[in-house]
């Protein structure tokens, strides 16, 4: 996966042409750590689960990224994340570097107080790098709600002083911000909004979702009284389907009470959904779902990805010749830390804000963002993947260049 994020950040530096410091720079992640959690279960026996945090990049900022318990969870995987959260926090424009962490678990597998454990043991074989001035972790996989309060109240206790802003995505009740909870999803709508001309996407445009969870749901809360037909929906369990458009009230109980959204509506296999006809693909799941084979097999018009990674770097040029316009990752799903950047400064501050307040402040960012990636992919005549790259790369590059390169030691400029 690592290797595979890097392809889009060489294409974007060909593009633009960048000085070969910064590439060199940001050819591998500033600090990566591998640990290991000898945890207690409840049956007295020790388990040992590896656990990693990789911080890719300071040279804008603190670095920032959420920390995932999933069986999946490998080195690789959190420095290929590191890298994409120091190219989604540059193009969003926050004062921030890109860092990713996790543990190899499957928490289906363990009980509350066991859990407890990990997430508390997690954060003592980490806490050197966790600080609001320069690693800032944030919820991701699995690691959302009470998990982030334990990891919350442990830092405190390692540090021996309340640190708000060390840790984002907190309940409210601990310093956490309105409209974190949904932020993701929201950013997500606010960015296609902002390029609904660019995707030709008009009324009634048809959306089908793989990944119906959090994020995915307040995007299509959204999406559907703005005129959009949300016709599909998809979970690891199952998929609803109604082409003439599915009600997503009676969606949200029926999932909420039979923990999937298969039963629903339809007789739609989950494995369909991304290649079904619908104007707009929005995967919202898991990475690499759209492969190079998926990528042929696809009647979209665009694609959204609310995801991180879910089209693939060898997808990217079969998007190409068949015209199928995909909104990166690293803008559609930056909602998410557009406000844990907001919880950060009102936990440095003290001065908190109402929702109203949030919802402006991020709508504005993500607005702006949208505008500037739509600017760089028109002055370069490339598609907004590359362009969102081209961006990011431009501000991490007047960074770095900033305190000198080659050319500046050589006397040439």
């Amino acid at each position: 996966m690592f290797h595979d994020v890097k392809e889009r950040l060489e294409r974007a530096a060909e593009i633009l042409g960048v000085h070969p410091d910064v590439m060199e720079v940001l050819g591998y992640p500033r600090e990566t750590l591998a640990a290991s959690l000898p945890i207690r279960l409840d049956d007295g026996s020790i388990k040992v689960l590896k656990a990693f945090r990789c911080r890719y990049s300071e040279v804008r900022g603190p670095t920032k990224g959420g920390i995932r318990f999933h069986p999946s969870v490998s080195i690789d995987e959190v420095m290929a994340l590191a890298f994409w959260m120091t190219m989604k926090t540059a193009v969003v424009d926050l004062p921030y570097g890109g860092a990713k962490g996790g543990v190899a678990v499957d928490t289906k597998k363990l009980s509350p107080t066991e859990l407890e454990r990990v997430s508390r043991a997690y954060i003592r074989a980490f806490a050197e790098m966790i600080d609001e001035h320069r690693d800032i972790p944030a919820p991701d996989m699995y690691t959302g709600g009470i998990v982030i309060a334990w990891m919350t109240d442990e830092i405190a206790a390692l540090k021996r002083r309340p640190m708000p802003g060390a840790i984002t995505g907190k309940p409210l009740q601990l310093g956490g911000s309105l409209g974190r909870d949904t932020a993701t999803g929201d950013g997500a709508f606010i960015c296609l909004e902002a390029l609904r001309d660019r995707l030709q996407l008009g009324e009634g445009a048809t959306i089908a979702i793989q990944g119906y969870g959090n994020a995915a749901r307040v995007f299509a809360d959204r999406a559907a009284p703005a005129g959009y037909r949300i016709i599909a929906v998809s979970d690891s369990s199952g998929a609803a389907h109604d082409p003439a458009g599915l009600d997503l009230q009676a969606l949200g109980c029926h999932k909420d009470e039979t923990g999937s959204v298969g039963g629903f509506a339809g007789d739609l296999h989950p494995d369909d959904l991304l290649t079904m006809p619908c104007d707009l693909l929005v995967p919202a799941a898991l990475d690499g779902v759209i492969d190079e084979a998926v990528a042929r097999d696809l009647q979209c018009k665009a694609i959204l990805e609310i995801a991180n990674g879910p089209v693939t770097p060898a997808a990217d040029t079969v998007l190409k010749e068949r015209g199928i316009e995909a909104v990166p990752d690293i803008l559609a799903n930056a909602g998410g830390v557009a406000v844990s950047y907001l919880e950060w400064v009102q936990n440095k501050t003290g001065d908190y804000w109402p929702a109203d307040e949030i919802e402006r402040r991020l709508t504005q960012r993500m607005q702006a963002a949208t505008e500037a990636v739509l600017a760089e992919a028109e002055q370069h005549e490339i598609d907004l993947r590359d362009a969102a790259y081209v961006l990011a790369l431009g501000r991490l590059c007047d960074a770095i260049s900033a305190t000198g390169t080659q050319t500046y030691y050589n006397g040439e400029g």
